[in-house]
């Protein structure tokens, strides 16, 4: 994929899947409507909860937009496009993106099959062609592809990496990685956690330790990101909920976008859990990884 591809043309393209089912449906309800009333909103609130927007995502959605279409006396259908744009990026929090601070302690946790050990590499990379300096920690110490793929991230970025034999304590290893990262004065130290399934409760309370480690020992601020399939829908909300009871994440990031046409997913995630999404992928590249923009994504979202 070339490079020279803006971003927006990225994300256009990665949302493709959503757009056509959400787009295409709309275009049609739109297209038929000849007033703006109770039909319309049922109709659109069938749409939004086909592109797994969830229920009450929906309602909420329909009900800001009725409201605004009565205080704003919109009367055509260009108009509530732009409202609905406009109210479907309203719903995620803009604030407290952990990739911002210098120095920080970032864990990587969520479930095998996320992309999370190469959303970590992309982000280090990414850190790196920014001047920034950053080391690595393989704390997934029970699936050796895990800890081969993270070194190959780390040659490419050109970063330190503190890894382990199979199966060390992963505590052990976020613990001499922050270490590391403190005594080389690192802007930014990523680790990376073995996937758990949100099912198993031994697995979930050795990741909690492994938090409890990684924040007792690092004096940067350090904060626990979620790394969510797009593709799982409304069972990725489900893991999202699970993790979020037992770490209290402090962000997410959406993988796989461009592999489902349910992208009301990110809304019903980011609404479950009050926290904002900072990076969202869609697509294969380092390009495809970038920060998450409420308005651009409902634009992309929707279409034209």
């Amino acid at each position: 994929m070339s490079t020279n591809r803006s971003w927006k043309d990225r994300l256009s393209s990665g949302l493709a899947k959503s757009r056509e089912r959400l787009g295409g449906q709309l275009n049609t309800l739109m297209g038929r409507v000849v007033e703006i009333d109770d039909d319309f909103y049922e109709d659109l609130e069938e749409t939004l909860i086909s592109a797994d927007f969830g229920f009450e995502s929906t309602m909420d959605i329909v009900e800001k937009l009725r409201e605004q279409v009565a205080v704003r006396a919109v009367g055509d259908m260009d108009g509530v496009r732009e409202l609905l744009i406009e109210i479907i990026a309203g719903e995620f929090e803009t604030s407290g993106d952990p990739f911002q601070f210098s120095p920080v302690t970032i864990l990587m946790v969520g479930i095998n099959g996320t992309g999370k050990t190469t959303s970590t590499g992309k982000l280090a990379k990414q850190a790196v062609d920014e001047g920034r300096s950053v080391i690595l920690g393989s704390a997934d110490t029970f699936r050796a592809a895990a800890a081969e793929q993270l070194d190959i991230w780390a040659e490419r970025a050109n970063v330190d990496i503190v890894r382990r034999d199979r199966g060390t304590d992963p505590a052990s290893v976020s613990y001499a990685t922050v270490e590391a990262a403190q005594e080389m004065g690192a802007d930014l130290a990523l680790i990376d956690t073995a996937g758990r399934l949100h099912t198993s409760p031994d697995l979930m309370r050795e990741l909690e330790k492994v938090q409890r480690v990684t924040r007792e020992k690092s004096i940067a601020p350090t904060f626990t990101v979620l790394v969510i399939d797009a593709t799982t829908g409304q069972n990725g909300l489900v893991q999202a909920r699970e993790f979020n009871k037992l770490l209290s994440v402090d962000a997410l990031i959406l993988t796989k976008l461009d592999g489902t046409a349910k992208g009301g997913i990110a809304v019903s995630i980011a609404r479950e859990l009050k926290v904002p999404i900072v990076r969202i992928g869609v697509g294969e590249s380092i390009e495809d990884l970038r920060p998450f923009n409420p308005r651009e994504f409902a634009e992309a979202l929707i279409g034209p």
